[in-house]
């Protein structure tokens, strides 16, 4: 493991990028997006998904050039056709959409059809809550996990985000509808560790907190068991009903790679206009110094609130260097 400053990885992530065919104006975004996600402490959404975005955009899976155009408007509600453009990209122009809707409405709504790989969805809600707006957002996936009481996969991992705006420290929850995505595996696998919870089952159909037994079988767990598979499969059915998209069940036949094709939604709320933000202030410091002022179960230990641990890492990984797989950045550098 090395650990690399944080514009170091930009640049040589930017220059992968647009040796692969961007602009360098869409380079810089996406480039600190996933420098950001590793910043944070999510690699397996930042460096690490890097090769396999060039790769994607070889095959043609991703369209460099493509920008969303507009479907429908609906006051507070807006679709847009991603045209397969960067899912980075297209997430950020539909948060920021969303955000310019919710000052006229107080809600905004967008929604996005046939768009790519968002990377990490905790990246919009960031950019809400930096806005001053609550975000909720998700995307819908390829089938990559059993319905509950089922062996194949039929259900997509679904990623949900909700973000809470507070001056001391954002309130962030990013999570994926199995108790660990694939990119948890991967990066657990890769330090050669055993996950800290049974993530999904083995060929003997037996729990197991190994991750390579879990990528084999593809029986991940879904959180919270058969809830976190009903879950999934209703965040699903909203996503491609609300974009005019495609659900799970027709993202596999596309067959274009993690995500090719899928449907997201982005709302914005701005609470502001609700209660004001003295309010809103009083109501989250409330909340976190509740949860903080618990008992910890282990002599001490911390209870973190939503986003405090990304927090955390940021500022540690801006001042040590972003740790990175030896392996993995010497492809990055090689692209």
């Amino acid at each position: 493991m090395t650990r690399i400053s944080f514009e170091t990885m930009k640049s040589e992530i930017k220059r992968a990028f647009i040796n692969a065919g961007m602009s360098e104006e869409k380079a810089e975004v996406c480039a600190r997006v996933h420098t950001e996600t590793s910043c944070d402490g999510v690699a397996s959404h930042g460096l690490n998904r890097v090769p396999r975005f060039v790769d994607y955009i070889k095959r043609g899976w991703v369209d460099v050039d493509a920008e969303p155009t507009l479907v429908k408007s609906l006051g507070a509600i807006e679709i847009y056709n991603g045209n397969r453009g960067p899912g980075i990209l297209n997430a950020l122009t539909a948060m920021d959409r969303a955000m310019e809707i919710a000052k006229t409405y107080g809600v905004g709504i967008v929604t996005l059809q046939n768009t790519t790989h968002w990377m990490r969805g905790g990246t919009y809600g960031l950019k809400a809550v930096n806005n001053g707006f609550i975000g909720i957002c998700w995307t819908n996936t390829e089938s990559v996990m059993p319905a509950w009481g089922a062996v194949d996969t039929r259900v997509g991992n679904n990623p949900f985000v909700m973000a809470v705006p507070r001056k001391k420290g954002h309130i962030i929850l990013d999570m994926a509808m199995s108790q660990y995505s694939y990119g948890k595996l991967q990066t657990t696998e890769l330090k050669k560790e055993l996950l800290p919870f049974p993530g999904g089952f083995d060929e003997e159909g037996n729990l197991t907190r190994e991750p390579g037994p879990i990528e084999r079988t593809k029986r991940i767990l879904p959180m919270g068991y058969w809830k976190g598979s009903g879950f999934s499969i209703l965040l699903d059915a909203i996503a491609a009903i609300m974009s005019g998209g495609l659900s799970t069940n027709e993202i596999d036949k596309v067959q274009e790679g993690s995500c090719g094709g899928c449907s997201q939604v982005f709302i914005a709320l701005d609470p502001t206009q609700i209660n004001g933000e003295e309010h809103s202030e009083k109501i989250t410091d409330g909340i976190v110094d509740f949860i903080k002022a618990s008992e910890p179960e282990k002599e001490g230990g911390q209870v973190y609130y939503p986003g405090e641990n990304s927090l955390n890492n940021r500022y540690k990984n801006i001042e040590q260097g972003i740790p990175a797989d030896d392996g993995i950045w010497k492809e990055v550098l090689s692209l």
